[in-house]
């Protein structure tokens, strides 16, 4: 990925209050002191970046899953999407939650091996297995 944006940044000085706003509420919520490039980019569309910026703020709270699991998720759609960006933010946001660099690469190797698998299986067209369907 190019250092570059295809649309500038819009720093914290240079964004409106609704902008402004939800800057805030990252900064708030992630306790730190620095919005990043993803974010900054999505604010030349206000309503889009406080509304991916709300629901990935409640996709990724606590709940059932626990925040690195979360992490992890994510790290794995990410890598296997491409996009280099969320790969390392979101491998940074992991690390800061207690990922090693064990579980990184156990966590990588699941996600090639289930690649690999997936266009095996989507290639092949088995059945699906009886025992595999939902009981109910």
């Amino acid at each position: 990925m190019s250092g570059k944006a295809i649309v500038p940044l819009i720093e914290y000085e240079m964004a409106d209050d609704a902008v402004r706003a939800v800057y805030d509420d990252i900064m708030q919520t992630r306790k730190v002191d620095w919005i990043n490039n993803f974010w900054k980019v999505l604010a030349h569309d206000p309503a889009l970046l406080k509304r991916t910026w709300e629901t990935l703020r409640d996709v990724m709270a606590p709940g059932a899953l626990d925040p690195l699991t979360k992490e992890m998720i994510y790290i794995a759609v990410s890598a296997t999407n491409g996009c280099e960006y969320c790969t390392y933010s979101h491998t940074a946001s992991a690390r800061s939650k207690g990922l090693t660099e064990a579980q990184l690469m156990e966590l990588l190797a699941v996600v090639g091996m289930a690649n690999e698998t997936n266009r095996l299986a989507n290639g092949l067209r088995p059945p699906v297995d009886v025992q595999f369907e939902p009981r109910g």
